[in-house]
């Protein structure tokens, strides 16, 4: 195992032609992330409260299994991270400091 990902040992899943449970949970997870991103573009476009709300508390619902859904793959070793070097943080930390310090605030 490389020393720049960050995972758990990995549950074997079956190989072959037919879903496995990974599959489904990729495919799961992959929906929810795309769904969480509409209710956001659904949110800001709500043309009153009442319906605002509505879609923020279906928002808050998806976002929890959408963060349950990757805890379960995340502990199954089906989803890997990877450590990022401090050099990587501190340029982009840098730029994006650069980025917020160039915004006219004022307006």
């Amino acid at each position: 195992m490389s020393t720049n990902k960050i995972s758990n040992p990995k549950t074997e899943v079956p190989t072959g032609v037919e879903l496995n449970d990974k599959d489904y949970a990729t495919c799961l997870l992959t929906s929810l992330k795309d769904m969480e991103k509409n209710y956001v573009i659904a949110m800001s476009e709500a043309s009153n409260e009442s319906l605002y709300e509505k879609y923020e508390e279906a928002f808050l619902e998806i976002s929890a299994l959408q963060r349950k859904t990757y805890e379960i793959m995340f502990k199954k070793g089906w989803y890997c991270l990877e450590k990022a070097q401090q050099q990587k943080i501190t340029e982009k930390l840098n730029t994006l400091s650069k980025e917020y310090a160039d915004l006219d605030l004022s307006n």
